[in-house]
């Protein structure tokens, strides 16, 4: 699938997802916690996609991007953790500053994705443009 067409596919991954967070807060607490878990799960099998995947063009990419995987995974598996001691502790001395950090690392995970999204669809550009360029090339 080239990369335009798996940009075009980004909206409605985003669209998806924004109806599942949307539907969240009206659920009780044990099904918010087994949706909790489903997403966790599918956002790990995607990260571990990323440096799996035999067809994927990121492992043709250069070293800087595979470092940059490489720490995103590591922020991921900190993350997971905090996660876990969260649910380990179910006490009223911790449950607010838990929920206040939890609500900082949504955001910032969100503003990661806004500067993530505007930096694929740069690439996406600018791949079609060096396409463009290149067609152009061999016609003359």
């Amino acid at each position: 699938m080239s990369a335009h067409d798996e940009f075009q596919q980004l909206s409605a991954r985003v669209a998806k997802a924004e109806e599942n967070v949307k539907t969240a807060s009206a659920q009780n607490t044990d099904d918010l916690r087994e949706r909790v878990q489903e997403a966790g799960d599918l956002a790990q099998r995607r990260a571990t996609g990323l440096k799996t995947h035999p067809a994927n063009a990121m492992q043709k990419a250069s070293h800087g991007w595979s470092d940059v995987q490489d720490r995103w995974s590591g922020h991921v598996a900190s993350i997971r953790i905090d996660v876990g001691d969260r649910k380990d502790r179910h006490d009223s001395k911790h449950a607010e500053p838990d929920a206040e950090k939890a609500e900082r690392n949504a955001e910032e995970r969100v503003a990661f994705a806004y500067a993530t999204i505007e930096e694929s669809k740069y690439a996406v550009l600018d791949a079609t443009l060096a396409r463009a360029e290149a067609d152009q090339a061999a016609a003359t």
